[in-house]
């Protein structure tokens, strides 16, 4: 019953829906976002400025507008995995004029916007979508959506520091840990290392390693949940699968709990610590 009630609730009798899910479901933003959207008076409903969440539309036959542009439904939702490059700010516009990712991407799959961010001094992978469900459910910190880097840095890297790290320091914004990390290779000059964790917060990576004396110089992300670069090259996006879709939405869903034996499996292989 719970379950029906819950079906009723998105979709009313006469076929119209809440109008943040309407915005969610053409790509505008996340239905939480869309919701502010709504309450700042960005959205029209047949000519007429709506700032009431509980507003139900039918957009098969009502105009709905944001920012005075036609809000149109999607025939089906696009997510791609995109490599971006050195140089790259992860906005959809920049206000100083730096590239950005609508720059590498272009228009050819429509509004998209970016599932979390990379530095503009990092690379590697990154997810854009048209989704905004599921952009909201893989940000949410609830999700705890593992992420995989290859570091390089200056210097000798110990055992006993990655162990450190491993087992947390405290930041300025408070503390941090990798989930997993080990290193690729080593030497008095130089090191390189990958690491997993689930912390999105701002250049974390570069400052846990600066706190135990390194450098670190490039930094590619190179998975996301269950989501691999592959060979991506720099630049370079590829479509997801629905198979693909989906683990994501499995690990979105459930947090450390994955869909599938074998997801769980790997992601609790990725939590023991070397």
């Amino acid at each position: 019953m719970q379950k029906i009630k819950q079906i009723e609730n998105k979709v009313s009798d006469d076929g119209r829906i809440r109008l943040q899910k309407v915005l969610a479901a053409a790509g505008v933003a996340s239905r939480r976002v869309s919701e502010q959207l709504i309450l700042d008076g960005r959205v029209e409903v047949d000519d007429k400025v709506v700032t009431e969440l509980g507003t139900r539309v039918d957009p098969q036959k009502q105009e709905v507008r944001f920012d005075g542009e036609l809000v149109r439904l999607k025939p089906g939702h696009k997510t791609i995995a995109l490599y971006k490059p050195v140089g790259i700010v992860s906005t959809m516009s920049d206000p100083e004029g730096r590239p950005t990712l609508l720059d590498v991407v272009g228009d050819r799959y429509g509004r998209l916007f970016h599932i979390g961010r990379l530095d503009t001094d990092s690379e590697g992978l990154i997810l854009m979508t048209n989704d905004g469900d599921l952009a909201q459910r893989i940000s949410h910190p609830s999700s705890e959506m593992p992420k995989t880097y290859v570091v390089n840095m200056t210097g000798e890297l110990t055992t006993g520091q990655l162990k450190k790290l491993l087992k947390g320091v405290e930041l300025k914004d408070g503390f941090a840990k990798f989930d997993k990390a080990k290193i690729l290779g080593t030497n008095v000059n130089e090191s390189m290392a990958e690491v997993v964790l689930h912390s999105g917060k701002n250049r974390i990576v570069r400052r846990m390693f600066k706190e135990v004396g390194h450098k670190v110089t490039r930094l590619v992300r190179t998975q996301i949940g269950p989501i691999r670069i592959g060979e991506l090259k720099p630049g370079h996006n590829r479509v997801l699968q629905e198979a693909e879709v989906k683990s994501l939405e499995s690990f979105a869903r459930n947090g450390k709990k994955t869909g599938t034996r074998k997801e769980r499996r790997q992601y609790l292989q990725n939590k023991e610590t070397k």
